[in-house]
Formats: C-alpha cells, sequence, structure tokens
C-alpha cells in the first residue's frame, strides 16, 4: 500500500509538472504568433479571452493604472458590450522581483503582465529564470525599422533621464562633469541602495565607450585641475586591471570611486527638485530625474529659473546624465496572455496608450513614431517658452532622446553588461565608503 501510494503521489507531481509546463508553453506559443499580428488583430483576441474578466497588473511606474481605462475604451471601439475589470500593483523598496517570483511559482500566475525597471536584475532574477517573456509587436519592430524577429532585446516601453542640475543663484558653475566630484562637492543624488537604476549608472560608465569619455573629460580639464583627480586615478588603475575593465577603466573606477564617497544620499528625486529650485541652495547641485521640474510651482523663493541644466550649457564636457528604460513583460505563466500582449502593444504603437506617460519631460518613447507624435501633442521642446516667444524656463526646454544621447552624452543602461559586471564592479563600489551628508 506503502508503494502505491508513493507512486501514485509520483504520478500526481509529474502530471502537475507537466500541466504547469504545458501552461508555460501555451504562453510562449501566444507570444509566438502575437509577435506576427497588427494591434487590431490583438484587440480582437483580447476581447475574446479578456471580457467580463478581472485584470492583474504590476509596475514599478504606477501610471499603469491610468493606461489601462485607455486601453479599455480602446477594446470598446471594436465591441462596446466589452467590460473588464483591473488592479495595478506599484511594490515600494525593489519588493516586485520577490513578489514575481512568488506568483512565478505558480502553475496560471495573478498578473498579466509587467512594467519593470533595472536591467540587472531584470537579465539575472527574472529573463535568466524564465520568470518573464518578451514579447516585441510587429507594428513596434516596423516603426523602428527591424525585420520579423530580428530585434532580440527587451521590449522598453520608455526611456527616462537623470540629469545633472545645478543652483545657478551663485557664481559656481560646472563645465566638466569632473567638475561634480571635485574636492568639496557633494551632490544631491538618490542613493544607490535605495533605487538600484543609480548603482547600473556606475556599472556601464566602466563599458568601453563610456570609459573613454571620461578619460577625454578628463584631458578637457585645466591643468591645475587635474592632479587631484590623477592621484585617484593612479590610485585604482591597479582595480581596473584586477577587474579585467578596458584600457580606460581607471577613468571610471576613479569618477564612481569620487563620487560614491562624496554624494549626499536621498530617498528620493522629489526632494532633490524641492532643495535645488529653491533661491536658499545657493551652490548645491544633483542628479536627478528630469521630470521633476515639471511639479515646481512658482513662488517668491522657488523657481525653475533657479536651477540650470549643465549639459545644456555652452562648453560642457563629459556626460550629462544617465538614461534607463521602463521594460514590459509577459509574465510566463499569464492568466490572460493575449490581453498583456495586446495592452503591450497599445501602449507601445499608440500615443494615447503612452500618453499616461507622454506628458513628461525626460521620458521618450521607444517607438519612433509615438515619440514624434507625443512631442507635437505635447510641446516638450518648446516647453520653456512663455507665450510670447521668449524663454519663460530655460531648464524646461527638452533637447529630446537624439539630443541626449548624441550631444548630451547620455549614459544609456544596458541590461545583460551590468548582469556581467554586478558581481566584480558591483562588489569594488560596495567596499566604498560612502559619504553621510546632512
Amino acid at each position: 500500500m506503502k508503494k502505491f501510494v508513493v507512486v501514485l503521489l509520483a504520478l500526481v507531481m509529474a502530471m502537475s509538472l507537466c500541466m504547469a509546463a504545458s501552461a508555460r508553453d501555451d504562453v510562449k506559443e501566444v507570444i509566438a504568433q502575437a509577435q506576427t499580428m497588427t494591434l487590431d488583430e490583438l484587440a480582437a483576441k483580447a476581447i475574446e479571452e479578456s471580457n467580463g474578466k478581472m485584470f492583474y497588473g504590476v509596475g514599478n511606474s504606477s501610471r499603469g493604472k491610468s493606461a489601462l481605462p485607455l486601453f479599455i475604451s480602446y477594446l470598446q471601439t471594436i465591441d462596446p458590450s466589452y467590460t473588464m475589470e483591473f488592479e495595478w500593483q506599484q511594490p515600494k523598496n525593489n519588493k516586485i522581483f520577490d513578489q514575481l517570483t512568488a506568483d512565478s511559482l505558480k502553475d496560471t500566475g495573478t498578473f498579466t503582465m509587467v512594467l519593470i525597471q533595472d536591467g540587472n536584475q531584470i537579465e539575472s532574477k527574472m529573463v535568466q529564470t524564465g520568470i518573464l517573456d518578451t514579447f516585441i509587436p510587429k507594428e513596434w519592430a516596423e516603426a523602428n525599422n527591424y525585420a520579423e524577429g530580428e530585434y532580440t532585446g527587451y521590449l522598453p516601453l520608455q526611456t527616462l533621464n537623470k540629469i545633472f542640475e545645478f543652483n545657478c543663484t551663485g557664481e559656481k558653475t560646472y563645465d566638466n562633469v569632473w567638475d561634480f566630484v571635485a574636492e568639496g562637492e557633494h551632490g544631491l543624488f538618490m542613493d544607490i541602495d535605495s533605487e538600484i537604476v543609480g548603482k547600473n549608472f556606475l556599472y556601464m560608465l566602466t563599458a568601453d565607450k563610456y570609459a573613454e569619455g571620461l578619460k577625454d573629460a578628463f584631458e578637457a580639464l585645466p591643468e591645475d585641475e587635474k592632479p587631484y583627480f590623477q592621484a585617484v586615478i593612479d590610485e585604482v588603475a591597479g582595480d581596473a586591471e584586477d577587474l579585467d575593465l578596458g584600457e580606460n577603466g581607471k577613468y571610471a573606477l576613479a569618477w564612481i570611486k569620487l563620487w560614491v564617497e562624496s554624494y549626499n544620499a536621498q530617498t528620493d528625486d522629489g526632494p532633490i527638485c524641492n532643495t535645488l529650485v529653491d533661491k536658499s541652495a545657493t551652490d548645491q547641485f544633483g542628479l536627478l530625474v528630469y521630470s521633476k521640474l515639471r511639479s515646481v510651482e512658482e513662488s517668491d523663493s522657488v523657481s525653475k529659473n533657479n536651477i540650470k541644466v549643465a549639459a545644456y550649457e555652452d562648453g560642457y564636457t563629459g556626460f550629462g546624465g544617465y538614461g534607463y528604460c521602463h521594460y514590459l513583460f509577459v509574465t510566463d505563466n499569464s492568466p490572460m496572455p493575449w490581453t498583456a500582449c495586446a495592452f503591450i502593444a497599445y501602449m507601445t504603437e499608440t500615443v494615447d496608450g503612452f500618453s499616461a506617460w507622454g506628458k513628461d519631460l525626460g521620458g521618450y518613447s521607444s517607438n519612433p513614431e509615438v515619440a514624434a507624435a507625443n512631442e507635437e501633442k505635447f510641446h516638450h521642446m518648446t516647453g520653456g517658452m512663455a507665450e510670447d516667444g521668449t524663454v519663460a524656463f530655460a531648464a524646461m526646454n527638452d533637447r529630446g532622446y537624439d539630443w541626449w544621447v548624441n550631444e548630451g552624452g547620455l549614459v544609456l543602461e544596458d541590461p545583460v553588461y551590468c548582469a556581467d559586471v554586478a558581481f566584480t564592479v558591483g562588489s569594488w563600489i560596495e567596499m566604498l565608503d560612502k559619504y553621510s551628508g546632512e
């Protein structure tokens, strides 16, 4: 009898595993088919699958909750009788990865899809483990001039940038990226232990492209400013070799060391912005999300004219900030994979779908057609202009994604590179002594 029970339990477990594997195979098959279909074709599938049901989504951005009603309205233009309830969660303190990992243990998960940031942990914890699956919408790929199946990366909804801004009510200026790590400087920055994309930014500086840019910026410094930095560059040269970095890796490590040991750690970008735009913050600077400027209300002591964007200044040398993405995925055990694919396509292929994020400066749709139409709709490029055509708030005049990448030297997150160096460079960073500013 005991042997029979053991065999029976083994059969039940095997059947359960097969059913789970089958369910996941079904999701992958849906994605494979969906990648050959237009948005309208996906919408028809979504209506059939999710009409009258409950949609659970999860993301680092709360605005998924704003995009879902627009998606439902779009589906109702095809079938007026269509209904769908929804709930959108935004886990705090980096718990989204634990939440998705726990949900992945179910045969059929709770979450239909996810909007998520932090390329390093996405690669190591979500993609390599098979918890999240990439879906590339057909019309998104075409807009980006990719042939069918040619694009192999993750699907970004948007790129956001964090940029160097400084209070300009005093005489101090910053015309080189090394100025931000000069002796006595303590920039306001969201702590890398609070938001991991900041740590990914530091990882990316060690990539050959950005390390070379730091070397070029160092060489552009006045001769009397170089010795302070040169001492640190020489100090970390051996570490760069031990970490198997490129020939300019020592410049990256020197900048990272000076930055990590000097920045004034903050818990959020909002307070950083509020500090910098006050006239009392003379000679302070920060590295923060560009879009925070939109929330600043003018007063006697507070103005968006009290700050300048470093990269917009004539003669500025070096990178002006860093960029990271919000990525879109279908959960590998999604309860409604067709609806997930349709919603993802809607957000990446239409202006209305992106509108929950499109109103902000410093956030750029990954679809060039949507980005152009969105710019026309919200006029970011003239967002700093007054009605009479004069410049009202120069810092608000967003120059756009292409400018930031090609002229502003934006350091862009590469998930695979970040995951590759997270242990080596990451461990080196952890050994640095961070400045604890007041």
